[in-house]
């Protein structure tokens, strides 16, 4: 047994456990026990979005609180505006030339909201509201305490302690920034020159370094074990009752210096607002980070308020945001997830893809698009159903299943060849399209050659069928084959039954057929090779513009290969593949995909990788191959466990017998948004994180994986450590979440 054999045996024996209540346990006893968790309730967070008006001023929001009857108030640029609770609507509560900035608003316990605003104090009750006598304008700080109530800002101090503002005495700084009780008839007191407490017997003034951060103050809570927390420039300092105890900086999480609210929650966690987001501190030492529009309305958090509900209502720059919670179940969230494939991301004659978003961020302005993957996810989307099918039994997924298929078969039959298939196909009436036909200029194609010699000048992608019904796009690459394969052999596994093998066999026998008419390459109607699909030695191994593709594409080939005999039974597959292994090397070149050369590494060549794993460690019977195979998944899942890739860990666990890494898988599937829109994610403006290039073709790179839920949307052609990216005109298919779910479902792991 190797080491690693032996480490993850031993690993296998443990009591897995992962976040928000979603339980798991060990099915045996003895080293070969199988893992699985128990789908049981958890705590899904989602995000609701609230502008307040058409103009900036309206939605630039600097207070916000909620009243007895669960209403929520907002002190604004442009005023004072309430929202019941069951309403998205805001109204303007102030009138008339009284009405101006706004800075604070605040509920007491006896029901009355207090209104600081430009020019002065305000009380509004049953729909009633009164100036109050007493503080000068503007008011900008305003503390609903057990001994009454306190008015704060520029002009000076006022306590309404039952009988009428007062003003108070203290040379306390103008620049109040937030104001809290410490519980005990006295205050604590942020402004831009330090921390203050106050009681009417005396004043403590804290600024320097061994007290705060820094001596700009500018939020406050009590935590449950009355640890004081003063936000402000630099992080959070902790203080208890004399003394500074801790300090929360970038490198505890905080996602940026400049901290600009702090409020406590009623889950007993501590809500951190930053210029860059909310950190959630908890009493478990663990954090979690909020930010972007996926969560708020801006990274810019000037004020937080919680309901009786637990919701958290959060103060931005550009509107208001609801953190909202529900409970609910893996399989109550593959069920969320299910109906918004049908809703809006399945497509005629049965094309899983994204949506279009006309308006950005807005799902009622979808309308379906075309993509060059259209075949490849569809191929996911077969894969899924046919997992929840061998799961269920279900005949509405069979049923899916089978129109998937068609699909992927009419992408062939349409173009009217003998074995190549089309990226995609639209109606033949739609006017737009991705791509559309265009023509090169002598000069475009030899700036385009210097830049790529194997660039392919395609004038004519998009082709009419011979019915005049659809337009085709071909060009097809490398990875819509693999997806499609893909696809196909969990639907031969799983799914089909022995009329409909036949059927399957014949469609990929076909495909192999014409790459082995073709140098085993793909060729388009213009009788040469796509620009990416090319399995030909002559190419791969001979010449040295393929190098950065003879291995990846070695191993497909093999695999592409392997399914037709597995399929088929037919002698001239397994003959061409064993040539192809001896005389061509094929599998000496898969061998080096685990050490490839980061210059012409890609993400997207791991979930190809990926793909074509089941298909050789299910479908070889050599032993020695399939050693060989065993071995090599177990190489390059070994480079990809940090990911953290519920699919790739899916596969792995399918393609090798041993289950693998679920708590990861799981802690993705509960921790993904139910929110599927590619809001853009901005990981360059943290400072809790480090922006790093490995020499890693794509993109720049965060140094720590992301939670799902603060990271792009997904297709696992993307990769999980990317920087930055994102397209809110986008809403992406949730076949990347249902697929390695209904794998989990059907190998037992997830219950």
């Amino acid at each position: 047994m190797s080491c690693y054999a032996e480490r993850f045996l031993k690993n296998c024996l443990l009591l897995v456990s992962f976040v928000l209540a979603v339980s798991c346990k060990k099915e045996q006893p003895d080293r070969s026990a199988n893992v699985s968790c128990q789908d049981k309730p958890f705590i899904q967070e989602f995000h609701e979005a609230f502008r307040v008006g058409s103009g900036n001023a309206e939605n630039e929001v600097r207070s916000i609180a909620v009243d007895q009857e669960s209403a929520i108030w907002i002190a604004t640029a442009a005023g004072i505006f309430q929202k019941k609770k069951d309403s998205r609507d805001w109204s303007s509560i102030i009138s008339g030339s009284d009405n101006g900035p706004a800075y604070d608003v605040e509920s007491d316990a006896k029901g009355i909201m207090w209104l600081g605003t430009w020019n002065g104090l305000l009380s509004y009750k049953a729909g009633r509201l009164e100036r109050v006598s007493g503080p000068e304008g503007p008011v900008s700080a305003i503390c609903a305490a057990k001994e009454g109530i306190y008015a704060l800002g520029p002009r000076g101090f006022w306590l309404n302690e039952g009988k009428g503002f007062h003003k108070m005495d203290g040379n306390i700084s103008r620049s109040v920034r937030d104001v809290i009780s410490d519980q005990n008839k006295g205050l604590w007191l942020a402004t831009d020159v330090g921390l203050y407490h106050w009681t009417k017997t005396g004043l403590t003034h804290y600024y320097k370094t061994d007290a705060l951060i820094s001596g700009y103050a500018k939020g406050l809570a009590l935590d449950g074990n009355n640890k004081l927390w003063v936000g402000g420039l630099g992080g959070v300092t902790i203080r208890g009752l004399d003394k500074k105890e801790k300090e929360l900086k970038p490198e505890n999480g905080i996602p940026s210096v400049y901290v600009t609210s702090v409020r406590y929650a009623p889950d007993s966690s501590m809500w951190v607002g930053t210029q860059a987001g909310i950190v959630r501190f908890r009493p478990d030492g663990s954090h979690s980070l909020l930010f972007s529009r996926r969560w708020l309305m801006d990274d810019q958090v000037n004020k937080i308020a919680f309901d009786k509900e637990g919701t958290a209502w959060i103060a931005t720059p550009k509107g208001v945001s609801a953190i909202r919670k529900r409970t609910m179940t893996l399989a109550q969230k593959s069920d969320s997830f299910y109906d918004i494939l049908m809703k809006r991301h399945m497509r005629a004659p049965w094309i899983a893809g994204q949506a279009h978003l006309r308006i950005p961020g807005d799902t009622t302005s979808w309308q379906p698009e075309d993509d060059d993957n259209d075949g490849e996810y569809t191929g996911n989307y077969l894969a899924m159903e046919s997992f929840r099918y061998a799961a269920t039994k279900s005949p509405e997924a069979k049923a899916n299943a089978e129109k998937a298929f068609g699909f992927l078969k009419l992408l062939q039959e349409v173009t009217d060849t003998d074995g190549f298939f089309a990226r995609t196909i639209v109606p033949s009436d739609w006017k737009n399209v991705h791509d559309a036909n265009r023509t090169f200029t002598e000069r475009e194609k030899a700036d385009e050659l210097v830049k790529e010699p194997r660039f392919k000048p395609v004038e004519v992608r998009w082709h009419k069928s011979r019915d005049g019904k659809w337009l085709w796009k071909g060009d097809t690459s490398s990875d819509e084959m693999c997806g499609h394969m893909f696809g196909y052999y969990f639907y031969y596994t799983l799914v089909a039954d022995p009329n409909e093998k036949k059927v399957i066999a014949t469609h990929i026998a076909r495909i192999v057929d014409h790459l082995m008419k073709n140098n085993l390459n793909l060729t388009d109607v213009d009788g040469t090779h796509t620009r990416w699909s090319v399995w030909s030695p002559d190419k791969l191994n001979r010449d040295p513009e393929w190098l950065p593709d003879r291995n990846q594409n070695s191993m497909e080939l093999l695999a592409f290969i392997k399914l037709a005999y597995h399929v088929t039974g037919n002698k001239k597959y397994e003959n061409e593949y064993i040539r192809l292994i001896k005389d061509e090397k094929y599998l000496e070149n898969m061998g080096e995909v685990t050490n490839q050369n980061p210059a012409w590494f890609i993400y997207f060549d791991v979930v190809l990788q990926a793909y074509l794993y089941p298909i050789l460690l299910k479908c070889e019977k050599d032993p020695e191959r399939l050693n060989f195979y065993k071995a090599h998944l177990n190489k390059w899942f070994e480079k990809r466990k940090a990911d953290h890739n519920p699919l790739i860990n899916f596969i792995y666990s399918y393609s090798s017998g041993q289950k693998a890494e679920l708590d990861n898988s799981i802690d993705f599937l509960v921790d993904t948004p139910l929110d599927l829109i590619d809001w853009p994610i901005d990981h360059s403006k943290r400072e809790d994180l480090k922006i790093v290039r490995t020499p890693v073709l794509e993109d720049q790179q965060v140094d720590a994986l992301q939670p799902a839920s603060i990271r792009m949307t997904v297709r696992w052609d993307k990769n999980p450590w990317t920087m930055a990216g994102g397209n809110p005109q986008v809403e992406r298919e949730p076949v990347f979440w249902l697929l390695p779910y209904w794998m989990g479902r059907y190998m037992n792991m997830i219950k």
